[in-house]
């Protein structure tokens, strides 16, 4: 056997952890800051606390909170154009913020826009603007990985990756999830399972990231249900946040599988949440993929508390059920096909998803998954 593993970057996890933040940039060297955070945090007091923090330790700092929903050209290019002159970037929030943060703080050290590093077209800098991400969701695990995902012109999504766009330190504070409603809950957490799930089992898994995968899976079974129905649940919000945190260092190093390949597709055709969407995908695909029968899926199903991989399809559909996930899509996904998706399924940027996948995935079974999708209720 052999493999490598990335670096995961310095993490510190605790409730109220997230009052150290300008301690950390001023600790890292920082005197100019970009703060990329969502609206809502932005607005909700967080923005005001994060400024008075900032002007204790004497360091400057800008916000940049202009963008809503998944991360569009627009937005990143907005936060990039901030970003220059800046030492730091802190990325607080979701996934979005997180991903615009990173790619940010790596093209403000150019002079490029950043679709000059989308699909790994040109080499990133190698001296980024150094990096503080923030989670305040537990799902995307962005915060510990090397890729970033946005919305390119055309719509479709597009990555960036490389080892420059990791951050330097992550803070993890449970206390930050505890207003996020069930329904964002439940699509983040599951999403976060997806991905430690693929990481183990995907034609890239390897010991080292599956110490990881392992983790993050015992941790959400175990979590995610209490943290979905009793969301004060402090316990609960930090094992969810550490396993999210867990599955992201899984699939830095391992990547992701059919699920993600559906729900990047998915996106390709209107709106979708990506955790609901990744869910969804997973759910169709799971009784298909365990026919695989590998020793990666049967480690995986232990790491849930299953004695049999054959059993992960009936667990994953009762925890979505115990978890409030409607099985449906958004209203706008009715004016799209089966064929509409199978073609985004079948589109170059979401071909790795498809060969990383245990099963080798034949035309026969995008169509039959396309299907199954498209057959799902538009009432979202």
């Amino acid at each position: 056997m052999k493999f490598a593993t990335s670096f995961v970057p310095d993490i510190r996890f605790g409730d109220g952890v997230h009052d150290t933040i300008a301690a950390s940039a001023r600790a890292l060297g920082a005197e100019k800051v970009l703060v990329v955070i969502d609206g809502f945090l932005a607005n909700s007091g967080l923005g005001a606390r994060l400024a008075a923090q900032f002007a204790a330790e004497g360091v400057a700092v800008d916000f940049y909170s202009d963008f809503a929903g998944e991360p569009k050209l627009a937005h990143v290019q907005a936060a990039t154009a901030a970003a220059r002159g800046k030492d730091l970037v802190v990325g607080i929030g979701g996934g979005s913020a997180l991903d615009i943060a990173k790619i940010a703080a790596c093209a403000a050290a150019s002079s490029e826009d950043p679709m000059h590093y989308a699909l790994a077209a040109n080499p990133l800098p190698k001296a980024p603007l150094k990096k503080i991400m923030v989670p305040t969701t537990a799902g995307t695990g962005s915060e510990t990985s090397a890729t970033t995902i946005f919305a390119g012109p055309e719509g479709k999504k597009l990555w960036i990756w490389g080892p420059e766009t990791k951050a330097d330190l992550v803070l993890l504070d449970p206390a930050l999830t505890v207003t996020l409603p069930a329904n964002l809950t439940a699509w983040c957490g599951l999403d976060a399972f997806v991905h430690a799930f693929e990481a183990a089992t995907n034609r890239n898994a390897h010991a080292g990231a599956a110490l990881y995968a392992h983790a993050a899976l015992g941790l959400l079974t175990e979590a995610l249900e209490t943290a979905v129905k009793h969301p004060a649940d402090i316990e609960a919000r930090g094992k969810v946040l550490l396993g999210s945190c867990y599955a992201g260092v899984a699939i830095d190093n391992c990547g992701t599988a059919v699920a993600h390949n559906i729900s990047h597709a998915l996106a390709g055709l209107a709106p979708v949440h990506h955790g609901l969407a990744t869910a969804l995908g997973f759910e169709a695909t799971l009784a298909w993929l365990v026919e695989a029968d590998t020793a990666d899926l049967a480690a995986a199903a232990r790491a849930c508390g299953l004695s049999d991989a054959a059993m992960l399809p009936g667990f994953v559909g009762d925890l979505m059920d115990r978890c409030g996930i409607v099985r449906a899509l958004p209203k706008a996904f009715a004016d799209f096909t089966a064929a509409d998706l199978a073609r985004e399924m079948r589109a170059p940027e979401n071909q790795p998803m498809r060969r990383s996948t245990v099963r080798e995935i034949s035309d026969a079974d995008i169509e039959t998954f396309a299907a199954a999708m498209m057959a799902l209720p538009k009432t979202l």
